[in-house]
């Protein structure tokens, strides 16, 4: 309150200023942004300069009302800033100021803001002004929305006719429209073209504008187009918009007529829905009828013939017939025009052989499947969705258990996508059971206690009976069973209890015969503690002996090679031979080295007689 209070006090001393006209000057400048697009951001800036330095400076914002009256938004000084309250830019101006000038920022700009603003600079003694600043505001029109007449315009109207009319709404500043006949716009002239324009302002302020065209047609205008251009302002710049095209429907005499097939595209076939149409040169359209060969008088409903789900008895020549009644033309006749329809067909396929068809092993078979069509046909043989042939007869030679199955054909028309047709045809085989490997002796090896499972995979039609025989097992149990038309598979699993082998036996049998498969469980016996022991001691006995007898031999080896190095000594007088261990000669020759042997016992020496045994050599003996 105290603070509002000293402003209150300013505001009274600049005033009692102002009326005191004391000298002093300051230049007022407002730039800012003068032209907005509704509904944006509008910033205007006071720029203010004091030739002489001015100890306070206030600053207040204005506008003139719709009465011409100023209303005060905004003031401030050196160290506040304040918006009035209760106007109408209460809640969506803000002000910010520096030494130079101070910013008003308007948000949400409104057509009603499109007025004059006022920036209030006083300085008390250093001088006071005001400048003055326009801000104009814009909003797009909608798009031009055009309407042609309903009714047809008349060649024979002797003054210009309500040709269409084009309506913008919602704009500001008010916009224009012009109207243009094939891009050649259109102005006023007496007796040919006439515009009435209405404009209208809603409580927003925005304008809407409609506007109207007459025009004098003629013949050449049936294929004319018309649109409406709308130009408004915006922010520094004019644009335009065109609105969509329209035809006129133009009056005049019928002079021939065209017949057409309207649906279905291409080619027509059996179950589809004929459009036959028929059209005459004149407008409005004359009454049309159609016939058919000795048919007269078809049912036919705005000159559209319609023929639902066509046969082929629907084919022949078609004819419309036209009559302008109002025509003034005294050489008018009638005028026809005829149509060729042909309706293609394509007859459900027969298979050869019907439904199913039973084979035996071995056999061979010819299957055909053909359709009566009145195009060329192609047709393809399926086997589980799988393309397996060509053309209309499937071979299938020396059958097995894999040719059965069913099998389809498809007859299609290249020339017309979706005519098509199939049939099916189901083939057994028939056979003695076929067991999956039994030719082959199956192993199985598994340790005493656990469990196998054994697998027994069989074909065959009838379909075959599985049994299992197990006569040295008595803990096993079928786990798993399944069943097709010729096929069967069994899994049992059983629980190895001896330590010797034994053989299970799979067997299948139907009324063309049997078959067997075998499988032999080798077990592994249970290695008890002792056991283990013992075979752990007896390893290693055998290591400890293989190493004494790679040592001997290391030794040998060694006393071999000084030997012959003649560095060992002898241990008696006399010579001994001196043997290899390494070599297989029996009997030393006259090249064989003799060694003179000390008869004292040293170290040595016993270890030679250790190599050599305890032979003697002769003189000893």
């Amino acid at each position: 309150m105290l603070r509002e209070g000293c402003w209150m006090l300013l505001l009274v001393v600049g005033v009692c200023h102002l009326a005191q006209d004391v000298g002093g000057e300051v230049n007022v400048t407002m730039v800012g942004d003068s032209e907005v697009y509704m509904g944006d951001s509008a910033e205007i800036r006071c720029q203010y300069k004091f030739l002489q330095n001015a100890s306070m400076v206030m600053v207040q914002w204005f506008v003139r009302d719709h009465r011409g009256s100023r209303v005060r938004i905004s003031y401030s000084d050196l160290t506040m800033q304040k918006v009035d309250e209760n106007t109408n830019y209460t809640e969506r101006i803000s002000v910010a100021g520096d030494s130079g000038g101070e910013n008003l920022t308007i948000v949400d700009v409104k057509l009603s803001d499109e007025r004059e603003f006022f920036c209030q600079v006083d300085g008390l003694a250093a001088g006071s002004n005001e400048g003055k600043f326009h801000l104009r505001v814009f909003d797009p029109p909608e798009p031009p929305v055009i309407e042609a007449v309903r009714h047809g315009v008349s060649v024979t109207s002797v003054s210009p006719s309500k040709v269409a009319t084009c309506e913008t709404t919602k704009g500001f500043p008010q916009p224009n429209i012009t109207w243009y006949r094939n891009h050649k716009p259109l102005h006023r002239r007496q007796g040919q073209v006439n515009l009435i324009t209405l404009v209208s302002k809603d409580s927003t302020g925005l304008y809407t504008v409609q506007s109207e065209l007459q025009y004098k047609v003629t013949r050449e205008d049936k294929d004319a187009h018309f649109f409406c251009e709308v130009s408004y302002f915006v922010p520094g710049a004019v644009r335009t918009v065109e609105s969509k095209s329209v035809n006129i429907s133009v009056h005049y005499p019928t002079t021939k007529i065209e017949m057409w097939r309207e649906l279905p595209e291409g080619l027509v076939k059996e179950g589809d829905t004929v459009e036959i149409r028929c059209h005459g040169d004149g407008n409005p359209p004359p009454a049309i009828t159609f016939s058919r060969e000795q048919e007269t008088d078809l049912d036919a409903d705005d000159n559209v013939l319609v023929l639902k789900d066509v046969t082929r008895r629907d084919s022949g020549i078609y004819h419309c017939h036209s009559l302008d009644l109002d025509s003034r033309s005294a050489d008018n006749n009638e005028v026809m025009e005829f149509l060729q329809l042909t309706v293609h067909y394509l007859d459900p396929a027969v298979v050869v052989p019907r439904d199913s068809e039973v084979m035996l092993k071995g056999e061979n078979l010819s299957a055909s499947c053909n359709a009566l069509s009145s195009l060329e046909t192609n047709t393809v043989w399926f086997k589980n969705g799988v393309e397996i042939k060509k053309g209309n007869v499937l071979n299938l030679q020396d059958a097995t258990f894999d040719t059965a199955g069913h099998y389809n054909c498809e007859v299609t028309v290249p020339s017309i996508p979706g005519l098509h047709t199939s049939g099916s045809v189901h083939i057994i085989v028939q056979g003695a059971p076929q067991l999956r490997d039994a030719k082959r002796e199956m192993d199985v090896i598994e340790k005493v206690g656990k469990w196998v499972n054994l697998t027994c995979d069989v074909r065959g039609h009838p379909r075959p009976i599985v049994t299992w025989s197990a006569p040295s097992i008595t803990g096993w149990r079928e786990v798993v069973r399944r069943e097709t038309e010729d096929f069967v598979q069994s899994i049992v699993t059983m629980k190895i209890t001896r330590d010797t082998d034994v053989v299970a036996v799979c067997n299948a049998t139907n009324k063309l015969g049997a078959d067997t498969k075998t499988y032999t469980i080798r077990s592994i016996p249970i290695v008890t503690p002792a056991a283990r022991n013992t075979a752990d001691n007896s390893g290693v006995i055998i290591v400890v002996i293989i190493i004494s007898i790679l040592l001997v031999a290391i030794l040998g080896s060694v006393l071999y090679f000084l030997y012959k190095k003649g560095k060992l000594p002898c241990g008696r007088s006399g010579k001994q031979e001196i043997i290899n261990p390494f070599s297989t000669k029996e009997k030393t020759n006259k090249d064989d080295i003799v060694v003179e042997m000390k008869a004292d016992k040293t170290e040595k020496s016993v270890l030679l007689k250790g190599v050599n045994g305890d032979k003697k050599p002769p003189s000893d003996q």
